[in-house]
């Protein structure tokens, strides 16, 4: 009865009761991608960091992996001592670098040198994979795999041979070193942004394009712990970082929190217009509740002068608020998937991210407790005009409803 009576309520006017879902929806939506903003950027990452298992990474001395064009020289000794470690699985080690493409619709590419049965930097999507090391001599072109930004801006296709440099004097138009290479393999590459073209070659190959000053250098190491928890991660981490003093290893809980960091704007971001979704949602609900409140106050007189309880009037009330704050959020659920997704598509273009990183993902707990949190909110928006309702003074309320 309790339950007709305030949906019948809220039938009476269907335009205000529409707009206040509506709005209800707009803050449930806003509420929804701001948790899944907050809570995608680090998930997301954690991820990709995660995507071939390696927990670790190498690199030089006080910076991030790539994020100077520093190296690490006496590569050999290091991998070996990391590979000598029974707590470490696996150790991927890499080389980045830019070559040139002579006479290619591109000048040059972003090339990683690294060991095909250990890299965790691409999966192989079309093709074959390349050689863990150049074994094929040098009159013999060395395969190597490119991701599709590569194919479409050169305009090659798998099965192409093509030449890559090292070294070039602009002036003379000339290399000091250069190499053939076949595209046998198409790849997606995780860290690099999908507008950039790629080309992975074997390590070996990267060195020696780029001279006895590399020979035994690399960029970065990635390394998988026998152990996948926190306490084990960390422990080959503190390792590395007494035995090996040259490099630093980040723990991907350390990248997690740096890259919080920089990043922390969108999670101020976030928190302030989840707040403020909270807020209208609060504010519709007790507004449209209020009014129609004011509007019964001669019915609800006869409610309570026939006999009905101030419980009674009280969670009749109270319904309205509930009825309103579902229906929005359900809504707004809808609403709010759909604006994520596209939003996502238009931040995932900006330049320099990586192809798989994401800025909104879908986390049904967080989700879930934030639209949990907006519908209480929305509910007990009722509560301080039902307790006005349940406590209208009958007589008067009957006088001033047949005066008017």
């Amino acid at each position: 009865m309790r339950v007709t009576l305030a949906a019948a309520t809220l039938r009476r006017h269907p335009a205000r009761t529409a707009l206040a879902v509506l709005g209800i929806a707009v803050a449930a939506a806003l509420l929804l991608d701001m948790v899944m903003l907050a809570t995608g950027m680090r998930e997301s990452f954690r991820s990709l960091l995660l995507t071939r298992g390696y927990q670790l990474r190498v690199s030089p001395t006080g910076t991030l992996p790539f994020d100077s064009e520093a190296t690490i020289d006496g590569a050999t000794a290091i991998v070996g001592a990391l590979r000598a470690n029974p707590d470490i699985v696996a150790v991927s080690p890499g080389l980045g670098a830019t070559l040139g493409l002579p006479s290619q619709r591109i000048p040059s590419v972003f090339s990683l040198g690294l060991e095909s049965n250990v890299q965790g930097d691409y999966a192989l999507d079309a093709g074959h994979d390349m050689p863990v090391d150049d074994t094929l001599g040098g009159g013999v072109p060395v395969p190597v795999v490119v991701n599709r930004a590569f194919l479409v801006r050169t305009g090659r296709a798998l099965g192409d041979t093509l030449t890559v440099a090292a070294g070039i004097d602009a002036q003379l138009r000339t290399a000091a070193r250069a190499r053939v290479v076949r595209l046998t393999g198409e790849g997606r590459f995780f860290y690099v942004p999908g507008e950039t073209p790629v080309m992975a070659l074997p390590l070996t190959v990267v060195r020696s394009l780029l001279g006895p000053a590399y020979r035994d250098r690399m960029s970065v190491a990635m390394a998988e712990s026998r152990r996948a928890d926190s306490a084990g991660v960390e422990a080959v981490r503190a390792w590395i970082a007494t035995t090996q003093p040259r490099v630093t290893a980040i723990s991907t809980e350390t990248a997690i929190r740096q890259v919080e960091e920089r990043l922390s704007y969108f999670r101020q971001l976030a928190f302030v217009l989840g707040a403020i979704s909270l807020g209208i949602g609060f504010l519709l609900v007790a507004t449209l509740v209020t009014l129609s409140v004011n509007e019964r106050r001669g019915e609800i007189a006869v409610l309570r002068a026939i006999g009905t309880q101030k419980d009674g009037v009280l969670r009749q009330v109270f319904l309205e608020g509930f009825f309103l704050s579902t229906a929005g959020i359900v809504a707004g659920l809808v609403l709010g998937l759909v604006t994520a997704q596209w939003l996502n598509g238009i931040l995932r273009d900006f330049p320099g991210l990586p192809a798989a990183f994401d800025f909104f993902l879908w986390s049904p707990e967080a989700a879930w407790k934030s639209l949990a949190l907006l519908l209480v909110s929305g509910t007990l928006a009722g509560l301080v005009p039902a307790w006005r309702a349940a406590s209208i003074p009958i007589v008067r309320a009957l006088r001033e409803d047949a005066v008017g």
